[in-house]
């Protein structure tokens, strides 16, 4: 994609969803201050991820620590360390953090819905709002129609992964209350706007 000095959104997001277990596992690496062999020999040698190839492999883990090295090593640790609901909680914050586009789709959309008590996602939504995003980056325009239905895909199934919906079939939202550890780690970093993003359902 062209960059244009008005891009506010990507489309990196394509390349997974949460990817809880192979976050845990770069989690680890990042914490190990692992050196371009040692991810080489884990990703691509060990496969460590369990990839089929060791393009999607290495396309997964560059995304995730892409992702990752936007938060500080605390919640890197936290994502080692902690139960599925908190290393979900923590995944999904270094996501909005990395994707505005996941962001300000809880932010806008979710949140709008939670607002006038429609409790249920549909195909529309995501229609206007990237009709909305596109008025903002106009480098959206270039987007092709699969990339568009992959974004989507994707958002979708992290939306289900981190229970704002209760599935990518039935798109019915469900109220969420961010985990008193993960809220710690966003308020002293301080990451006002993706407490904001994560707190919609309430």
């Amino acid at each position: 994609m062209l960059k244009s000095h008005t891009q506010r959104y990507n489309g990196e997001i394509v390349a997974g969803s949460l990817l809880t277990m192979e976050s845990r596992k770069i989690a680890r690496l990042l914490l190990d201050n692992a050196n371009a062999d040692a991810w080489h020999q884990a990703i691509v040698i060990d496969n460590i991820l369990q990839k089929r190839s060791p393009a999607t492999a290495k396309r997964q883990a560059r995304l995730i620590k892409n992702r990752l090295s936007l938060m500080e090593p605390e919640l890197w640790d936290i994502i080692v360390r902690g139960s599925s609901d908190v290393t979900v909680q923590a995944l999904l914050a270094a996501a909005i953090k990395h994707s505005p586009l996941l962001g300000d789709f809880m932010d806008t959309v979710i949140r709008q819905h939670w607002r006038t008590f429609i409790k249920k996602l549909d195909n529309k939504d995501w229609k206007d709002f990237i009709e909305t995003c596109a008025q903002v980056d106009p480098g959206i325009e270039r987007w092709t129609a699969s990339t568009r239905a992959k974004l989507k895909q994707v958002i979708f199934r992290i939306l289900a992964e981190s229970k704002y919906i209760d599935s990518t079939k039935n798109l019915q939202l469900l109220p969420v209350l961010v985990i008193p550890e993960i809220r710690q780690y966003l308020l002293k970093n301080p990451e006002h706007h993706i407490l904001h993003c994560m707190e919609v359902t309430h």
